[in-house]
């Protein structure tokens, strides 16, 4: 089944890829030949989520889905969620927007926090969302050098590692978006088997 996952991110890509396995074409914003930003202009993970899915599917009739995901962090009022990438400007950097959170962080003492996914998926016109969850905790400072984003900073519940320090299999297993994927994989895969 070929389909496209709206994201100029490489990284996203190989772990989406990975997670969806065989029977499956992924292909990324690139192979499209689109080069610009996708509009996320809404309040909300899910409807930024929504926008970016709808945007692909009416400019090029290729079923697609799109994710948003944030960073939640309870002592912040679920800051700095659907601003997560552009949380310190809009340069997206991700070591200034860990440098912003861990600076509003210093005084607090609950450093509770949840990463969270939504995708949406158009297939032949039709709309369906999925979320995945992970709760955690914010650490004081970066650790590990893999992943991207708030990844050095998270350590997810019931693990001593950031997921920066995990192996891509490892995050895939536990992560948001992975959780978020395997719903949309399963669904995928239903389709397929029905048709």
């Amino acid at each position: 089944m070929k389909i496209c996952f709206a994201t100029h991110n490489p990284n996203k890509l190989k772990e989406v890829g990975q997670i969806l396995g065989e029977g499956f074409e992924l292909i990324g914003l690139n192979e499209l030949g689109e080069n610009e930003e996708l509009p996320e202009n809404q309040k909300t993970l899910e409807g930024n989520s929504r926008e970016k899915a709808e945007y692909i599917y009416k400019k090029y009739g290729i079923d697609c889905f799109a994710d948003d995901t944030g960073l939640e962090v309870y002592a912040l009022d679920g800051e700095p969620g659907v601003y997560s990438a552009r949380y310190a400007g809009p340069g997206k950097h991700s070591r200034d927007n860990i440098a912003l959170l861990l600076e509003n962080l210093k005084d607090k003492e609950n450093k509770s926090a949840q990463f969270r996914t939504v995708i949406t998926l158009i297939k032949k016109g039709r709309v369906y969302q999925f979320e995945g969850v992970v709760t955690g905790i914010i650490i004081d400072a970066p650790r590990g050098k893999d992943g991207f984003g708030y990844d050095p900073v998270f350590i997810p519940k019931g693990f001593d590692q950031t997921f920066a320090e995990m192996s891509l299999g490892q995050k895939n297993e536990i992560s948001h978006r992975g959780l978020a994927i395997e719903k949309l994989a399963g669904f995928l895969k239903r389709k397929i088997k029905k048709n």
